[in-house]
């Protein structure tokens, strides 16, 4: 079984630097023009299916990896963003910060993150990641299938966490994955190992989202 594991296109959100979670934005055309590059970059890969988020922006970046091609697409919840609850909307870029200091946590301090009101904490977001991990892991049918995976920021590092059998603490890993970066992961006998880890098939800029979010 090999997993393709990719995050959303961009957002206007993500240019913001708003908090989107479960806020169902849609990508912008520069997010569907790096989705497209990446359907060529990941042609010769023959899916079989596909997991989504329910999240349009996920959904929509399946849609156009997957584009003229006949793959069942499937939407997953338990790939579907991070709850931020009432911090939704809100800035978090240099100029514009408008949360409290101990949102900093967020990147620094992953395991002592107190979730706002309607959020999910780091643990919530791993517990139901590595459940859906579990379940595709298991299923005999699956065993030599190529699936891509489409999901978000925070719940695409939550996967990967599972994956590397890392801490809560260490979260974060490399750090948040770029609009459409992929990441190959090989599962033999249940047994995950990462072959490659945020790889674009884009030559656009994208200036990664940390280095505007949480530096303030």
């Amino acid at each position: 079984m090999k997993l393709y594991i990719v995050r959303h296109g961009e957002t206007e959100w993500n240019k913001a630097r708003k908090i989107q979670g479960q806020v169902d934005i849609p990508l912008n055309e520069f997010g569907r023009l790096l989705a497209k590059k990446t359907a060529i970059g990941l042609a010769k890969i023959p899916f079989d299916l596909c997991y989504t988020s329910p999240l349009s922006r996920a959904r929509e970046t399946a849609e156009l990896i997957l584009e003229g091609r006949a793959v069942p697409v499937i939407e997953d919840e338990r790939i579907a963003e991070m709850a931020f609850g009432e911090y939704e909307g809100r800035c978090c870029s240099k100029s514009g910060w408008d949360l409290p200091d101990e949102f900093r946590r967020f990147f620094d301090g992953p395991d002592r993150y107190c979730a706002p009101t309607g959020g999910e904490d780091f643990a919530q977001v791993k517990k139901r990641t590595n459940e859906f991990l579990q379940e595709i892991y298991g299923k005999k049918e699956y065993q030599e299938s190529h699936i891509l995976i489409t999901t978000h920021g925070a719940a695409l590092a939550g996967l990967l966490n599972n994956i590397k059998g890392k801490s809560l603490a260490e979260y974060w890993g490399t750090g948040v994955h770029k609009n459409c970066g992929v990441t190959e992961v090989e599962v033999s006998g249940g047994i995950p190992a990462l072959l490659s880890e945020n790889v674009v098939y884009y030559d656009d800029e994208v200036e990664p989202w940390e280095e505007q979010a949480h530096k303030v």
